[in-house]
């Protein structure tokens, strides 16, 4: 670490982007001797990591198919538990939240579709208190309406982000092909309707409106993935963090993009161990705060698709028995998460020979107070380190399995 300043590698580092320039500037003055300071300012960010909220409001007129894209961006099926009710009538009578099944400070908010008799337009902004929402989804479909240039133009106002969502473009190409027995070229219907809705939204005054073509059953087609690289490109660096968490585990990729983010974690929970009272596993060499392993290990379980629950939804969704998912697990990562379960698995068994450089290129810059902490630090480093790369790889199998990706 020789001639590298804090700041220095931190600007290396994407690890380091969940803390403010202010907090690192408090972590580098703390390393030089306070790492009661620095434990506390790092279970602050745990905290607020745990804590921050996305709420996202789903709007546009009645019959858009609201409901039926937040059970895509939730990974649900309309029948699992939690599901947003998918109906013909108007069913959203007031903004009802719906959270994200693993990461429940993710909401959705279904909002009553404008320009119904119960909700007409000049009622609508005022009701629906949009001042609560971080950005907004208007969804419209078959084709552009008032109503659609109405929310546009008023959230526009409120300084809010917005994003344009013409969905059921796949009943669109299935009409236009009169059900698969005419040929068109599809990508030249689809700038159609998409030039359609940019136009429209320019005559209002948004000028680079953000518009999306996607179908909510054939997500790998069209336009989602576009529109989930644009939500987290624009949000802020924890709200990515916890939108991202929240993908439904469509890909290899996916999967890996939130292993990148639970990595973060790793570090700042090997540091709190460091400076807690730590306890000897039987079998290894070293002592590791035993709970804070067990509750890291388990949460990245969850968000990597591999608790009973996601691994049950995934098979409803791509109509793969849950047993052939199960079966490309190792079976202790399912089951309870214990000390014994750690020993078996060998997670730390190995060298825990952990350099300052390493950790130093790869996470925030405290090394003198960290290393200071002792073993404790380097065992429950290199435990969690161990754990997130076995259950990554899990999780790609399994994805692997659930949609026949070679």
């Amino acid at each position: 670490m020789e001639g590298a300043s804090s700041r220095q590698l931190v600007t290396q580092s994407e690890n380091a982007t969940f803390f403010t320039m202010e907090q690192l500037e408090k972590l580098k003055y703390y390393e030089k001797g306070s790492m009661e300071k620095v434990t506390f300012l790092i279970q602050q960010k745990l905290a607020e990591l745990d804590q921050t909220e996305l709420n996202i409001a789903v709007t546009g007129e009645t019959g858009t198919g609201k409901s039926i894209f937040i059970n895509a961006m939730r990974g649900l099926e309309d029948t699992d538990e939690g599901a947003a009710e998918v109906n013909v009538k108007e069913t959203t009578m007031k903004p009802t939240m719906y959270p994200h099944p693993n990461q429940s400070t993710v909401c959705y908010w279904d909002l009553p579709g404008i320009g119904s008799t119960t909700f007409p337009a000049g009622e609508y902004l005022k009701k629906m208190e949009f001042g609560r929402y971080d950005f907004f989804i208007i969804i419209s479909a078959n084709r552009f309406k008032e109503n659609d240039a109405i929310l546009a133009k008023e959230i526009k106002k409120l300084g809010k982000n917005f994003y344009f969502v013409r969905a059921k473009v796949d009943q669109d190409i299935y009409s236009m092909t009169k059900g698969g027995k005419k040929k068109i070229n599809v990508e030249e219907k689809l700038d159609i309707i998409r030039s359609d809705c940019v136009n429209n939204l320019r005559k209002v005054g948004i000028q680079t409106p953000p518009v999306f073509l996607i179908s909510s059953f054939e997500q790998d087609r069209y336009d989602f993935n576009c529109l989930n690289d644009k939500l987290e490109g624009d949000l802020p660096n924890i709200k990515k963090r916890i939108f991202v968490l929240a993908y439904a585990n469509r890909s290899v990729e996916i999967v890996q993009r939130k292993s990148k983010m639970l990595q973060q974690h790793v570090w700042m929970s090997a540091t709190i161990s460091g400076a807690v009272g730590a306890v000897p596993i039987p079998g290894l060499s070293l002592a590791c705060d035993i709970t804070i392993l067990i509750e890291e290990i388990i949460s990245f379980r969850k968000h990597l698709g591999l608790d009973e629950a996601s691994l049950q939804r995934l098979a409803n969704i791509t109509e793969k028995p849950v047993k052939e998912l199960k079966a490309v697990v190792n079976p202790l990562l399912l089951g309870i998460i214990n000390k014994d379960i750690i020993k078996r698995l060998g997670w730390g068994a190995t060298s825990v020979a952990v350099s300052a450089l390493e950790v130093g290129l790869n996470f925030i810059p405290i090394i003198g107070s960290i290393f200071g902490a002792g073993s404790s630090f380097l065992m429950t480093y290199r435990i969690l380190t161990d754990a997130l790369k076995d259950l990554t790889e899990s999780a790609e199998r399994v994805v692997k399995v659930a949609y026949g990706i070679d």
